[in-house]
């Protein structure tokens, strides 16, 4: 089913590639086109050095981090363990319940394994860590998803949350990325598939884009309502934990290949 922005009165996806429903859990996905884009950054596992162009196939990005209600839907439907305790932080959910005010926030306290298992339930998968970062900063290398310099009332931060800590996944529709994705900084830090390598970005760099066969962490991209270092929510910052923590600011988003 192909949507249009009259659906869900999402001015920011007027003139964007088409974005699509995926009909086992509702996520909307923007298709990002094929071609290159610049990555990485200085930081020295960033590639150490200023972007550099790496070129990936087309495919599709969810518009927003899983919520509560979608994991709801996957829980009730599998049996799956529901996120209600934490290795660090407090949970949400009291065993399989959720308060209806954060039905539409991102799912917290998931590991790595739960995102895949979610993932694989709705026929969709994790993103890759290059994929991630172009869904985050478009064509240009551009340090933030809205531009090039940090703006804290664009993300929900440790410093624009006030009392709260995450958000809805339709809130700072300013700090949409180029593609019209939400949230691709701030709310809650996001899974990929990859492991992390810190020299990972050094072999993209030279043309090898095969991500690291194994590790102890998976990738954490984009930041979290729990900082508000700016250098966190660059678009070309990396992060990762062991996959099997389960936190109260990591979530997730889906992708999906192009057939």
């Amino acid at each position: 089913m192909m949507l249009t922005p009259a659906d869900f009165g999402l001015a920011a996806i007027l003139g964007c590639e088409p974005v699509i429903e995926n009909g086992k859990d509702g996520t909307l996905l923007g298709l990002i086109p094929a071609g290159e884009f610049l990555a990485g950054g200085s930081g020295a596992n960033e590639g150490g050095g200023k972007p550099f162009a790496v070129r990936l196939p087309a495919y599709y990005l969810a518009l927003h981090p899983v919520t509560n209600g979608q994991y709801k839907r996957f829980v009730e439907s599998t049996g799956h363990r529901p996120p209600d305790k934490a290795d660090y932080g407090e949970a949400v959910w009291k065993g399989k319940s959720i308060p209806v005010e954060k039905l539409d926030h991102p799912v917290v306290c998931v590991d790595w394994n739960d995102a895949q298992a979610y993932a694989q339930w709705a026929g969709l998968r994790l993103p890759g860590e290059l994929e991630w970062e172009k869904g985050s900063r478009g064509l240009d290398g551009r340090e933030y998803p809205w531009g090039a310099n940090w703006d804290e009332t664009k993300c929900r931060n440790d410093k624009s949350k006030g009392n709260e800590q995450t958000s809805g996944v339709w809130n700072y529709a300013a700090g949409q990325s180029p593609w019209g994705l939400y949230q691709m900084s701030g709310n809650v830090w996001e899974w990929c598939s990859d492991w992390y390598e810190k020299e990972a970005y050094g072999r993209y760099k030279g043309g090898q884009l095969t991500p690291p066969g194994s590790g102890v962490s998976r990738v954490l991209r984009g930041g979290s309502w729990r900082i508000d270092d700016p250098d966190d929510f660059r678009c070309a910052y990396r992060n990762g934990h062991r996959p099997e923590l389960r936190f109260n600011y990591h979530g997730f988003r889906c992708a999906r290949t192009v057939f």
